[in-house]
């Protein structure tokens, strides 16, 4: 598979530090760069899709996202640091920072439940100590109680702020070239799905794949 088409440039807004939460969403849906999870790499075994989308913008301290998502079933029983949040509603951000090794995987439960790390790949990597999550912030619309699977019609957001000091970079003026993807899955819902941004050409599941990252400049 191709990722030549797949480019991603986040606008620098700066003012988001400044805004509430709801002008943070209202600005990065007027504002930011607007992209559908849609890509359904393993149609055959997990065919479910799963409505995602993200806004995205950074303002020089923190790459604010917004991911919207609507779904059939809901799940939030991780509610732990670095916990399994895959097998929950989720969604996440995978980056090089530089374009190259190391990459951080950003996962978040629906209930803003984060697990991350900085990796070299699926089996080798440090997470993130508490005191770095912490400076992750999240505000999940389903609220921060875990929850047992729900069956219905879900529409639900999670805006995080991701601050650029957790993957050592500074933002100077000029444009910081990375490499990463977006994913949205539920390992251990009803109907288990795996959505991503860029492609990824793999026989199974596999989303620790920075070889498969697309082109993403933080403007």
């Amino acid at each position: 598979m191709d990722n030549e088409k797949k480019h991603l440039s986040v606008p620098y807004i700066p003012q988001l530090d400044n805004l509430d939460t709801d002008e943070i969403i209202k600005t990065l849906d007027e504002k930011g760069a607007r992209r559908t999870v849609d890509c359904l790499n393993w149609k055959d075994q997990f065919p479910y899709r799963p409505l995602t989308a993200v806004s995205i913008a950074h303002s020089g301290n923190y790459i604010y996202i917004d991911f919207v998502v609507r779904c059939n079933y809901l799940r939030a029983v991780n509610y732990a640091n670095n916990s399994s949040v895959h097998q929950d509603s989720c969604v996440e951000f995978f980056v090089c920072p530089n374009g190259q090794l190391p990459y951080y995987n950003f996962e978040f439960n629906c209930i803003g439940t984060i697990h991350a790390a900085c990796r070299t790949d699926r089996h080798n990597g440090t997470p993130l100590t508490d005191a770095q999550l912490d400076t992750i912030k999240r505000y999940p619309s389903c609220g921060t109680r875990p929850f047992e699977e729900l069956e219905g019609m879900f529409s639900w957001n999670l805006l995080v702020a991701i601050p650029l000091s957790v993957m050592n970079l500074k933002y100077e003026g000029k444009p910081i070239r990375m490499k990463g993807n977006f994913y949205k899955c539920a390992d251990f819902t009803t109907t288990p799905h795996f959505l991503s941004w860029a492609p990824i050409d793999t026989p199974e599941p596999d989303f620790h794949r920075p070889e498969f990252f697309a082109d993403i400049v933080l403007e």
